[in-house]
């Protein structure tokens, strides 16, 4: 898609700071990190939305994270790496891996309304409440 950010970084035309590239996928630091050696992974191909990647390009983009965030552990001398997708700003799907140096580099702001050093458990849900929606998202799975 020729007004892709992602997607102009993929062919060359944009820089980036790569840290992996392979035939289908590029592994680069994010502009804008939460945490030194913030990495985005990205499709070379065009795909809006994480769940339209093919299963064996997830899984490649799984496995560059998994060796990115040993590499992160090592270098960085943290106990845990946050691997998520967002898509939030850009329409290319990619995924974060963030070096965690804090608990709560990758909380949403809803878990920390008592402040950045506690954790607020959000309210639970009703197991009735629960149980409905997990035989909703059971049945939109199987068909």
């Amino acid at each position: 898609m020729e007004d892709c950010l992602f997607c102009k970084i993929a062919s060359g035309t944009l820089p980036a700071h790569i840290v992996h590239e392979d035939d289908e996928i590029m592994a680069f630091l994010d502009l804008h990190p939460i945490r030194k050696g913030h990495a985005l992974i990205i499709p070379k191909a065009h795909y809006t939305w994480f769940e339209d990647l093919p299963a064996p390009l997830a899984t490649r983009i799984t496995s560059c994270a998994q060796a990115l965030a040993r590499s992160m552990k090592r270098l960085y001398k943290v106990e845990r790496v946050a691997m998520f997708y967002t898509g939030i700003h850009i329409p290319h799907a990619h995924a974060h891996v963030v070096p965690m140096f804090h608990i709560h580099d990758v909380t949403s702001a809803a878990y920390l309304r008592d402040g950045l050093d506690k954790f607020s458990t959000p309210a639970q849900l009703p197991a009735s409440e629960m149980a409905e929606i997990a035989a909703g998202l059971r049945a939109a799975t199987r068909s």
